[in-house]
This record gives structure tokens, C-alpha cells and sequence, in this order.
């Protein structure tokens, strides 16, 4: 007698092939996710350098303004401090702690899929 996996394969081959797109399709889906998390962090790390870049070129800027009038302007530090605020934001966003994307959905239906196994193949060794 065949265990119940084989004797599944056999008889209804459609339902294992159906099976197996879902796992394609559930592990692109899963991919994509995980995509969309790493490129944003990404983008937000470029962001964050050009930004630190140009508040090093503004703060410059100011001080040699500063300098060259002799007197002080809030604008001196207002300008070079917008970029500051963002390159810290985008900072902050890059190296925060990101989400798992562990591919936690495609483990559990793993697990589930190998405890059905396991509960055919005891079952099937009770007979």
C-alpha cells in the first residue's frame, strides 16, 4: 500500500501542481513585499547622504556669508538647517529597525503542510 502522498500524486496530479502555484504565487508575493521594504530604505539612505552633502555645502555657504558681512541673519541658519532636518528624517527612516519580512506566511504554510504530512504518515502507519 502507498503512503497517502504518493497514492495523492497519482490520483490527482492537478491538485499538487495547483498546490505548487500557490506556493509560487504566495513566495512573489512575500518577494515583492520584502522588495518594497529594502528599496525604500534604500532611496531613503541616497536621500539621506545628498541631503548631509548639501547642509555641509549650505553651512559653508553660511559661515562664509557670515564672515564676509560681519553680522548675523536667521537665514544663515535657516537655510543649511532644512537640509539638516531632512537628512536626519531620511536618516532615521534608512537605519530604523525595519518590519520582518521574514517570509513568516510561507513558514507557517510550510509547517502546516509538513504536520499534515507527518499526521498522514501516522495515520497511515496505524492501518
Amino acid at each position: 500500500m502507498l503512503h497517502p502522498i504518493f497514492s495523492t500524486v497519482l490520483g490527482h496530479p492537478e491538485l499538487v501542481a495547483e498546490h505548487l502555484a500557490n506556493y509560487a504565487a504566495l513566495v512573489r508575493q512575500e518577494t515583492a513585499q520584502a522588495g518594497r521594504g529594502l528599496v525604500a530604505r534604500i532611496v531613503a539612505g541616497v536621500l539621506a547622504a545628498a541631503s548631509a552633502m548639501l547642509a555641509l555645502g549650505l553651512i559653508g555657504v553660511a559661515v562664509l556669508l557670515g564672515v564676509l558681512h560681519g553680522s548675523f541673519h536667521w537665514v544663515l541658519v535657516i537655510v543649511p538647517g532644512v537640509a539638516v532636518v531632512i537628512a536626519a528624517i531620511c536618516a532615521w527612516y534608512a537605519t530604523r529597525p525595519s518590519p520582518s519580512y521574514g517570509f513568516d506566511d510561507l513558514r507557517s504554510q510550510l509547517e502546516a503542510d509538513l504536520q499534515a504530512l507527518h499526521n498522514a504518515g501516522a495515520h497511515h502507519g496505524q492501518r
